[in-house]
């Protein structure tokens, strides 16, 4: 073998250097959750009629929490029983976020394998080819898609607190939809994602009816959640972070109720969403409230729900950390003046016990002490008044603006 020169030594350990620059320089997108929201089979007030969906475009506006120059989305046929035809899907940049028009400027075309029409079968999500799009963070995105038929299972977001915008036909491209029925709910779209740089992240927001923005008027984006995306994008230190609210209405920690229960859907809502780093659970107290509101339970039962709650929580923990996501808790805020769960002393011996095993150090990776936050401290039992929405259960506008105000934010500083 030729003993190579040392100017050619010298010329391929440059071409080496190039090449690992240039490779460093070439890898593969980071994507990220921009928005989601968590599925379920609506019920039935809230499912749209047999033919909604016949020959129909549906247009939903959704709120992005991180921005980036490429985008994917995903539609959703988790809780379908048959495939679901979307001939069409468009996306855009909406004039309002409560209304049907779009700039036409701004109208991408969005394919799935290069395709405009795509099947997805029962049980499914697919997600999108990467569309050329500008998008800023906190900036609303239109998304419209052309069904072909009514899915015979609805796939839902019921809580959206957004106006979707149903038409005849196809018009995903149309600069407005007028005359177009209108329901305050999500359907068959559960993400969108952001090609992002290498610091960004995604914080996945996990509760019920309190995280999904029970009392938020439609269109507004006052949620908890809202907030908290605001504050994690001024902080220079947290500004590559973008939150995933996964909350649904009247969900429970170990039995199905208004969608699954979140110890069966932590998967597919947390673990599989794009570019998630942290999770914050703020769940239970439907599980608490709903063990008797109906009828008395005996001690048993009582020692079994404390115990099967902190037993989910430390499943989710550990399913988190093994894929190197940091797990937060949230303690369960008070709820003694809820008519709704009318809740007795034994109940809140419970909370009380399910918040100290969230405090433990250990349990969670960290913890956002929600029940010191919100409580009065007159009333350990009760919501301060200057936050409660007055059913005493859930927060009104200033108490959820005062819950995104008050987690540490250097829980997130990456």
């Amino acid at each position: 073998m030729r003993l190579m020169t040392k100017r050619a030594f010298g010329l391929a350990a440059a071409l080496a250097l190039t090449l690992h620059v240039g490779a460093s320089a070439g890898e593969p997108a980071r994507w990220v959750g921009s928005w989601a929201s968590a599925q379920q089979v609506p019920e039935e007030r809230n499912a749209l009629p047999a033919d909604a969906l016949d020959d129909a475009t549906l247009r939903q506006i959704v709120r992005l929490t991180a921005g980036g120059d490429r985008l994917r989305i995903r539609i959703s046929n988790a809780f379908g029983t048959t495939p679901l035809r979307v001939t069409a899907t468009h996306i855009a940049r909406p004039l309002s976020p409560a209304g049907a028009a779009i700039d036409p400027a701004t109208d991408r075309a969005v394919t799935f394998s290069g395709r405009v029409d795509v099947i997805i079968p029962a049980g499914a999500d697919y997600l999108s080819d990467p569309v050329a799009y500008s998008a800023a963070a906190l900036s609303d995105l239109a998304v419209s898609i052309h069904v072909d038929k009514t899915p015979a299972a609805q796939t839902s977001h019921p809580g959206s607190r957004a106006t979707s915008y149903i038409a005849t036909g196809d018009q995903v491209g149309a600069a407005d939809l007028p005359g177009a029925k209108t329901v305050d709910h999500w359907f068959q779209l559960s993400g969108v994602e952001v090609e992002a740089g290498r610091k960004a992240g995604a914080v996945a927001l996990l509760g019920d009816s309190i995280t999904d923005g029970y009392g938020v008027k439609p269109n507004t984006n006052l949620r908890w959640p809202d907030a908290f995306a605001a504050r994690l994008r001024a902080n220079p230190k947290t500004r590559d972070l973008s939150v995933l609210n996964l909350g649904i209405g009247g969900n429970r920690l170990l039995l199905d109720s208004l969608g699954p229960n979140a110890a069966a859907r932590f998967n597919r809502d947390v673990l599989l969403q794009a570019g998630v780093t942290h999770v914050l659970i703020l769940e239970g107290v439907n599980d608490l409230g709903g063990l008797t509101r109906d009828a008395p339970a005996t001690p048993e039962a009582h020692a079994d729900l404390v115990a099967g709650i902190t037993t989910a929580y430390a499943q989710m923990v550990q399913k988190a950390r093994d894929r190197g996501i940091k797990a937060i808790g949230a303690t369960i805020m008070p709820y003694g003046a809820s008519g709704y769960y009318h809740p007795d002393a034994v109940n809140e011996q419970d909370r009380q016990a399910i918040n100290a095993w969230i405090l433990t150090p250990g349990n969670f990776d960290a913890v956002v002490d929600m029940d010191k936050i919100m409580r009065d401290p007159a009333k350990p039992d009760h919501m301060l008044a200057a936050y409660d929405s007055g059913d005493g259960l859930h927060p009104s506008m200033a108490g959820y603006r005062f819950m995104a105000e008050s987690i540490p934010l250097e829980l997130f500083a990456r």
